[in-house]
């Protein structure tokens, strides 16, 4: 990610299309399990909050703390790409679960349908 900003505009996006579509078969889908679909809402929506919340670090090193300023450029740069890294790859691990919840609140008769009509 280019900066704090842009990543947690991305997190929303994804989180916000995610619920999207599951508020869609929440309300359009005959015979879906509506508790475990909000639950799956929840857990996307806790997600996203937290990973947002993660996001919210200070490099807590300054200037002096190095022999020179490339290498604390090049120590802060390691240190967020690290931090957005286990960041992201959290909230991937959190938002599969919840899609997966999600996935058996859908009845099967309704995902055998969407599997013929995608194969077509």
């Amino acid at each position: 990610m280019a900066n704090k900003r842009d990543f947690k505009k991305s997190i929303d996006a994804i989180g916000g299309a995610v619920c999207n579509e599951m508020m869609i078969a929440y309300y359009n889908v005959e015979g879906a399990d509506k508790n475990a679909i909000a639950s799956s809402i929840e857990k996307v929506l806790a997600a996203v909050t937290k990973a947002k919340d993660n996001a919210n670090v200070f490099f807590d090193k300054g200037v002096k703390a190095f022999a020179d300023k490339a290498e604390y450029t090049k120590s802060k740069a390691a240190f967020f790409k690290a931090l957005f890294a286990k960041i992201h790859m959290e909230f991937g691990e959190e938002l599969n679960a919840a899609v997966k919840e999600f996935n058996e609140a859908i009845p099967a008769d309704v995902k055998k349908a969407n599997k013929e009509a995608t194969a077509n």
